[in-house]
């Protein structure tokens, strides 16, 4: 469904429950263009994870409300403090006045708590948070791929994995949902202007995620994809380990 045709936002459901907003954007150097997606999980406290840039907020607020009452968002919730993730913050504790940042500890206490006009709810590493059929668990994710503070969510019930820039993907992100190749893809793009911290603990935060099993990958950048969500972070974690020993 194409909400905003001057933009070029649409909204696609991508697991039961959860949709992906997409916007595509032209960058200056980036032929292909470049795009920006949050989720929206659908239930008795709605949440939205990534807010988008501050200017992509008037598109991403048009199709939140073609899919439910804006008003009706409990949680805004993101990875990391980065314009992308939570730069429109505050336009959306305002439109959504029950509204609380939803973020990691570390993110909390070092930014959120001073930018933003409420108080984070801050999730611990490995806490669970009940939206009503749906539940997510947070996992400290530190400088994977970068950033300190940064986490991510996995939606327990329908195991969609929330991975913000993980899998960056180039382009418009014009295929909503995908069971194609997105690792190639995804690394290609990364390595004129490599984003990713390559930590010590990279490797086996990595693995840890994967142990959860994820069915879909609900990518901040680019196509969503279904599959073996184990299987291809895995094979991303060996595509960072082969880079860091050439």
């Amino acid at each position: 469904m194409i909400t905003n045709h001057a933009a070029g936002t649409n909204v696609h459901e991508i697991a039961a429950g959860i949709y992906r907003i997409n916007t595509p954007v032209a960058l200056p150097g980036v032929p292909d263009g470049f795009n920006f997606n949050q989720y929206l999980i659908v239930d008795e406290a709605p949440l939205l994870f990534h807010t988008g840039p501050r200017r992509l907020f008037p598109f991403v607020h048009e199709a939140v409300g073609r899919v439910l009452p804006v008003e009706r968002l409990r949680y805004v919730g993101f990875s990391h403090f980065e314009a992308d993730e939570c730069g429109a913050l505050n336009e959306w504790l305002a439109a959504a006045r029950h509204a609380e940042p939803l973020c990691g500890q570390i993110a909390a206490m070092v930014s959120v708590n001073d930018v933003a006009d409420r108080p984070a709810r801050a999730l611990a590493d490995g806490e669970v948070l009940n939206l009503g059929r749906h539940s997510v668990r947070w996992f400290d994710t530190p400088h994977v791929p970068h950033g300190w503070d940064c986490g991510l969510l996995m939606e327990t019930s329908t195991r969609t994995f929330l991975c913000g820039d993980l899998f960056t993907q180039g382009g418009t992100g014009a295929t909503p949902l995908t069971e194609s190749d997105i690792l190639g893809p995804s690394e290609a793009f990364r390595a004129p202007m490599d984003y990713f911290a390559h930590a010590p603990g990279t490797g086996s935060i990595l693995e840890r995620l994967a142990a959860e099993m994820p069915k879909t990958l609900a990518c901040m950048h680019g196509s969503a994809w279904r599959g073996d969500g184990a299987a291809l972070i895995r094979a991303l974690a060996a595509s960072l380990e082969a880079g860091a020993r050439h």
